[in-house]
C-alpha cells in the first residue's frame, strides 16, 4: 500500500458547471458511485439522505444547489425582473436550510448566497435585469465558498497537527475527513497533515452507530491513505481508554455555541465524559463557520431526530422488531468544560470559551 499524496485525497463532490457530481457516501466503502445532481430536489434529497454529509460539505453542496435551481428557474419561469428572481432565490435557500437543522454551516452558506443575491438586485437598479449574468455571479460565490473551505481546512489541519505528537494513538468519531468538507477535512484533516509531515500515528475509529460513518467512511479513508487504523465499536471506547491505548481524542462538530458547548454526531458526549475520567485531552476541530455565537449554550441547539428505521434496520434488513419504539437523535451536545481545546482556522482556542468575542474580532 502506498502512502497518501495530498492530490489523492478523496473528494465529496466536483462542480461541473451544469451539475454537481457527488460521491454517494451511503454506498461507501463497497461502491464508489458518483451521482449527477441537477436541481434543488436532487441536492435536497442528497443532503437529507446523507449522500453528502459533514457540516462543511453540506454547506458547499447547498450553495451549488442554489445555483443549479436558480438557473433552471430563470429559464423555465423567464425571470427577467430582479424582485421576482430574488423571491425565487430566497425560496430556494430556505428550502435548503430545512434539509438539516443542526449543521450551522449550511445556514451560513445560505445566508451568504442571500446577501449576494440581494446585492445583485440592488445594483441592477432601474436597468434591465439579466438573470443569466446573475446566475454567473451566484456560481462565482459558490465557487468562492468551496475554495475558502479548502483553505480553511488547510489552516485547521496545520493548527491541529501541532497538537499531534509523533507516535500517538488518536481516537476519533464519525467522519471528519475530506468527504465531509470541501477540502482536506477537519479532525481527519489534522491527522492527514500530521501524517504527511512524517509523524507516525495510530488511529482508533469508532464505528458510529447507527449509520456507521466511522466504519464505512473514516476507516475507508484512513486505510486508503496508508494511515494505521483500528476500527472499534462505539461501546469499546471506555475499554480502550482504560487500557491506556488512547493518547488523544479528535472529533469534529456541527454547531458550537458561544460557551464552547459542541453538537456533534451522537456518541461524542460519551467520549467527552470518558476523556474527563481518564485524563485524556479531547479536541474539537471545526471551522469558524461552525461557531454559532447567537446561542449562549448548547441547550439552545436544535437536535435533529431522524427516522426510526435507521436504528431498527441494517442495510435494509430488520435487526430489531419492526414495531419497536425508537429514539434516534442524530447529535448530542458535549459541554465546553469537557473539551480541552477547539481548533479553528484561527488557531487553538482554550477554555473558558467566549466565541462571541472571537467572532466579533474576526469581523
Amino acid at each position: 500500500m502506498t502512502l497518501l499524496a495530498a492530490t489523492e485525497i478523496p473528494r465529496a463532490f466536483f462542480w461541473k458547471g451544469d451539475h454537481l457530481a457527488l460521491l454517494d457516501q451511503t454506498m461507501l466503502p463497497t461502491q464508489q458511485i458518483w451521482l449527477p445532481l441537477f436541481n434543488l430536489e436532487d441536492v435536497s434529497e442528497a443532503i437529507r439522505m446523507l449522500r453528502v454529509r459533514g457540516a462543511p460539505a453540506i454547506g458547499v453542496a447547498g450553495a451549488y444547489g442554489a445555483v443549479l435551481e436558480i438557473r433552471l428557474r430563470s429559464r423555465s419561469e423567464n425571470l427577467d425582473q430582479g424582485p421576482e428572481w430574488l423571491k425565487h432565490l430566497l425560496e430556494i435557500t430556505e428550502a435548503l436550510r430545512q434539509t438539516r437543522p443542526t449543521a450551522v454551516n449550511l445556514f451560513h452558506c445560505m445566508d451568504r448566497m442571500d446577501r449576494v443575491a440581494r446585492d445583485i438586485v440592488s445594483e441592477s437598479g432601474q436597468a434591465a435585469f439579466d438573470s443569466f449574468a446573475a446566475g454567473d455571479r451566484m456560481e462565482a460565490e459558490a465557487l468562492a465558498i468551496h475554495r475558502e473551505d479548502e483553505e480553511i481546512c488547510n489552516r485547521m489541519g496545520s493548527h491541529g497537527a501541532e497538537l499531534i505528537a509523533d507516535g500517538v494513538s488518536i481516537l476519533t468519531h464519525c467522519n471528519t475527513g475530506a468527504v465531509a468538507t470541501g477540502g482536506l477535512g477537519t479532525a481527519l484533516g489534522a491527522i492527514y497533515t500530521a501524517h504527511l509531515s512524517g509523524k507516525k500515528i495510530q488511529v482508533y475509529a469508532d464505528e458510529t452507530r447507527p449509520l456507521l460513518q466511522g466504519g464505512r467512511i473514516t476507516a475507508w479513508e484512513l486505510f486508503e491513505a496508508g494511515i494505521p487504523v483500528k476500527l472499534i465499536t462505539d461501546s469499546m471506547a471506555a475499554s480502550v481508554m482504560a487500557d491506556g491505548k488512547i493518547d488523544l481524542i479528535m472529533v469534529g462538530a456541527d454547531r458550537i455555541a458561544a460557551n464552547g458547548d459542541t453538537a456533534n454526531k451522537i456518541g461524542t458526549l460519551n467520549l467527552g465524559i470518558l476523556a474527563k475520567h481518564f485524563g485524556i485531552p479531547m479536541y474539537i476541530v471545526a471551522p469558524t463557520t461552525t461557531l454559532d455565537p447567537s446561542l449562549a449554550s448548547g441547550q439552545e441547539i436544535v437536535i435533529e431526530e431522524r427516522k426510526a428505521d435507521e436504528v431498527r434496520q441494517f442495510q435494509g434488513q430488520y435487526s430489531a422488531p419492526p414495531e419497536v419504539d425508537v429514539f434516534n437523535p442524530a447529535f448530542d451536545v458535549t459541554p465546553g468544560e469537557l473539551i480541552t481545546g477547539i481548533v479553528t482556522e484561527l488557531g487553538v482556542h482554550r477554555p473558558p470559551y467566549d466565541f462571541r468575542s472571537v467572532m466579533a474580532g474576526k469581523s
